[in-house]
């Protein structure tokens, strides 16, 4: 077969991107392959717009709290319009990194329009057939709008339209309480929006429960309200949704905002005619993120998998590689980092509390480090939260911090997780005072102080300190 390219590139969002991008600096000839905006759902509807809302309602809560040390400020006085402009600009200002433009410089021919794989190393678009030995599928994610009967019949907001709204809503009913919607409920309530909250379980299942209790309790003290159970039925029209729950109650509101999960986006691109083999949500692929078809990979949220920015990040540069330089790049899960960008917020990495003792069992260790225990937290009077580490000995298998810029504290977690650090280097490490990461030296003090001052250091100090009075 004649080919027109190494690799051709499906999808221009954070995957795509990353995948095209590193094998075009390696100097492959690329095909990159997108029908909608450059930038996908992160830069688009997801990351950006949501942290620039999240960053305004911070700004109108802080002015909120009325006097705080010693200083009074005015009642928030929210305009919309300059909210709205906010995070338009946000997305504005980044889009030249995700653009058109920059990826045909790096070398991509990118080609606007819709694909459709034909064969295990071809692909229709535009009127083109092209042909590459590696396909590279990175077709992202799209909310998924669970079958409630009469949802279809009211103008039901997602995070796809959520940020386009000109005006302010009165009141919101959102369905989910995952991250989309814990955040968003407390990002327009500060704002002045009332909002509740439908969850049939607990908020934000896969996060800690400790963590979660101090986020809800914040976020009610601050008006969000929280029912429990499932929307039933929805009615209604625009500015007047009711929401019909299987517990007997109704909540009618201006807006109703659908946020349970995504679901992949791999309809209508050949795949299954094709026999690309598919799991529960998405894309079935191995740790190489090949598909059954060898040639084609899938990464990033459109294959069965985590659903994340940065792990579709990860997998774009691994396939890159393997691609580029073919060597077998497998995917290591082992020290997966998130946040939930609340306030205070709620970071993981690996086990949660429960995984882990499921796990371990009677082998595993838990330290626990709060806040007000921090002297910078203390200072800046935000005590709420904690570190939680969960060790196996001495090696860290999971960590869950709750509380203020609880996602900057990741980083060393995750580098003793890898191998690149260990618990003994950051219980010793040198920690600019005083600031929050000192909570991350104390808890790996904290697993090795037993040790450190156990009885056999003590003896051995014990003879050192006899020979110095014996030969002073």
């Amino acid at each position: 077969m004649k080919f027109t390219h190494d690799v051709i590139v499906i999808g221009g969002g954070a995957a795509g991107l990353t995948a095209a991008g590193g094998c075009a600096l390696f100097g492959l000839k690329v095909a990159l392959i997108e029908a909608n905006h450059m930038g996908g759902e992160c830069l688009n509807n997801g990351c950006v717009p949501s942290k620039a809302i999240l960053t305004a309602a911070k700004r109108a809560q802080e002015a909120r709290e009325d006097t705080r040390f010693g200083v009074t400020l005015e009642q928030p006085k929210v305009e919309w319009a300059g909210v709205h402009k906010h995070i338009h600009d946000a997305i504005a200002h980044i889009a030249p990194h995700d653009s058109e433009e920059r990826f045909e410089e790096m070398g991509c021919e990118v080609i606007r329009d819709y694909a459709r794989i034909t064969g295990k190393h071809s692909v229709e678009v535009a009127g083109r057939e092209l042909r590459a030995p590696r396909i590279v599928v990175a077709t992202g994610s799209k909310p998924f709008v669970p079958p409630i009967p009469g949802v279809d019949s009211v103008p039901y907001l997602t995070n796809e339209n959520l940020f386009d709204l000109t005006e302010q809503p009165e009141s919101l009913t959102i369905i989910g309480g995952g991250v989309i919607g814990m955040e968003m409920a407390q990002a327009f309530c500060r704002l002045g929006t009332k909002v509740t909250v439908i969850e049939p379980g607990r908020p934000m299942g896969r996060d800690d429960a400790d963590s979660v209790a101090v986020v809800v309790e914040t976020m009610k003290a601050e008006g969000v309200a929280f029912v429990e159970g499932l929307a039933a039925k929805v009615s209604g029209a625009e500015v007047n949704i009711t929401v019909d729950i299987d517990n007997g109650e109704s909540l009618t509101s201006t807006h109703l905002l659908v946020a349970v999960g995504r679901q992949a986006n791999v309809k209508g691109f050949g795949l299954e005619e094709l026999g690309v083999e598919m799991a529960r949500n998405g894309i079935k692929v191995d740790a190489r993120r090949r598909t059954s078809i060898k040639s084609i990979y899938a990464i990033g949220d459109c294959r069965d998998g985590p659903r994340l920015t940065h792990v579709s990040g990860y997998e774009g540069s691994n396939v890159a590689l393997e691609i580029t330089l073919g060597i077998p790049t497998k995917v290591d899960y082992s020290a997966l980092p998130w946040c939930t960008y609340t306030s205070p917020e709620v970071a993981q990495i690996g086990l949660t509390e429960v995984e882990a003792k499921e796990k371990y069992g009677d082998k595993l260790t838990v330290v626990t480090e709060g806040f007000d225990h921090n002297e910078r937290a203390i200072a800046e009077d935000a005590t709420k939260g904690h570190m939680k580490v969960m060790m196996k000995g001495k090696k860290i298998v999971g960590a869950s911090i709750c509380g203020t810029n609880a996602g900057e504290l990741l980083l060393p977690i995750t580098q003793s997780m890898t191998g690149k650090s260990n618990t003994f280097a950051m219980g010793s490490a040198i920690i600019s005072y005083p600031t929050r990461s000192e909570i991350t030296k104390a808890a790996a003090f904290a697993a090795w102080e037993p040790t450190v001052f156990g009885s056999i250091p003590k003896k051995y100090a014990g003879f050192v300190a006899k020979m110095r009075r014996t030969f002073a």
